[in-house]
């Protein structure tokens, strides 16, 4: 049932509902879970150093996209774009504007200077500007505004 904490007592800790939200975390493979009931909000989380292990699986992805590269034709292209690509620092939802309605932060043949926000990605409901690394132009845009984004997905070109 309910269980008293902290040196106040007045927090409720409704075990039942911490185990069952527990079970829920096995049972989905979640690494964390919240709910909030008014003002009482309880968040259950389980060792993070298993999420680790699936981040160091996805290196091991390009070394499966190299025989996709080996066709002479294609190959020259594709390093091209990534060599001179800023890359995204995280997963999350690209934004080329800072809102809906306002025109976007860079568009192709706009000079940049390093350390210009230059698109937006949104990650667990927190907005990360996202600025050129160098100066500048902006030769090539290689998401739209409201894209899904991978870690280390090339987002646009500054040459």
């Amino acid at each position: 049932m309910a269980a008293k904490t902290g040196t106040t007592g007045s927090m409720q800790v409704d075990t039942d509902l911490v185990r069952e939200l527990a079970a829920m975390l096995n049972d989905t493979g979640l690494s964390e879970i919240a709910v909030e009931d008014g003002e009482r909000k309880i968040r259950v989380s389980r060792n993070m150093t298993a999420v680790s292990a699936p981040m160091m699986a996805a290196p091991v992805a390009p070394p499966a996209a190299a025989p996709a590269s080996a066709p002479a034709a294609t190959a020259p292209s594709a390093p091209a774009i990534s060599a001179n690509a800023m890359k995204s620092p995280m997963v999350g939802t690209a934004y080329l504007a800072p809102e809906p309605d306002a025109p976007p932060f860079v568009s192709v043949g706009q000079q940049v200077k390093a350390g210009d926000t230059v698109l937006i990605i949104e990650a667990m409901k927190v907005m990360n500007p996202i600025v050129a690394a160098i100066s500048g132009t902006v030769t090539e845009i290689l998401v739209e505004s409201g894209q899904p984004v991978e870690f280390d997905q090339p987002l646009l070109v500054i040459a």
